[in-house]
């Protein structure tokens, strides 16, 4: 492969990592929502609209998405912090095949199934590291921060989070918001990145290649969405002949990690190395 095919391969890494940092956020908040894709196609659909037919600047664009991105959660929020495990779930993806169907059918806007095409490319390598490095500045600002603790402490145990003064509620409308930002942002870079944007893109496959890549990975630490997304970025280009069936490889690896893994590769490390210690101390 050519060093273009490897930026490709790298750029997509990118994107990719920053749609599972924003599953990952809900997910280290306790909240079992899977909205992230449909944030995503807020916000690729709201940069595509802006620059191709109001001749919006792309940084105006793609923060006018990640805005929308987070006003929508926040909206979102407000019903479902209330519901909790399957009910979320549920919700959140009645939500995603909301956005998808407005994808198809709100043709005078999005183009319908033909999606909107003739982007034009105003995104690169150095922009989108510079996007990820951001959330990864954030997402360890929150680890290291009251808000990270409350976090965990409610995704452990609610009770006891409302015993400590947590506001469980709080805390996952938070998680919300900043998951629906990240995934408005990403997904506005992405179509300025991949040249024009259709419904699928945002629709179950990538929803699935969020959650792989956390479960992969491990959602514990911040560096377990950017393992998880590496691996399933580079095995089927590793495996060429099976690119083409990502949503496989995908859900097999979920089956496999789950049985064998189930804290994910990062958070599994991490664990054995702190037993190593303890040992050692002994």
């Amino acid at each position: 492969m050519g060093l273009g095919v490897y930026q490709s391969l790298f750029d997509v890494f990118l994107l990719n990592c920053g749609f599972a940092f924003s599953q990952f956020i809900v997910l280290r908040a306790g909240v079992f929502s899977i909205a992230s894709a449909a944030y995503a196609g807020i916000g690729g659909y709201a940069t595509a609209i802006l620059v191709t037919r109001y001749g919006v600047s792309a940084p105006v664009a793609v923060a006018a998405a990640t805005a929308l991105g987070l006003i929508v959660a926040g909206v979102l929020s407000i019903p479902l912090a209330r519901l909790r495990g399957v009910y979320q779930a549920i919700a959140t993806l009645a939500f995603v095949e909301i956005v998808v169907s407005l994808g198809f059918y709100a043709e005078d806007l999005t183009g319908g199934a033909m999606g909107i095409n003739g982007i034009p490319k105003l995104v690169g390598t150095g922009t989108l590291c510079v996007a990820l490095g951001a959330v990864l500045y954030l997402m360890v600002a929150i680890d290291r921060s009251g808000l990270g603790r409350a976090f965990d402490t409610v995704r452990q145990d609610e009770t006891v989070a409302g015993s400590l003064g947590i506001s469980v509620q709080r805390s996952h409308a938070i998680a919300f918001i900043i998951s629906g930002g990240i995934g408005g942002l990403f997904g506005g870079l992405q179509s300025l990145y991949v040249y024009s944007i259709e419904p699928q893109q945002f629709g179950f496959a990538l929803l699935v290649s969020m959650l792989a890549s956390i479960v992969l990975g491990g959602r514990g630490t911040v560096i377990g969405p950017i393992i998880g997304t590496a691996i399933l970025t580079a095995l089927p280009e590793l495996a060429r002949p099976l690119a083409e069936n990502r949503p496989l490889i995908h859900g097999l690896l979920l089956i496999v990690i789950i049985n064998y893994l189930p804290h994910g590769v990062a958070d599994s490390l991490a664990l054995l190395r702190r037993r190593r210690r303890a040992a050692n101390a002994v």
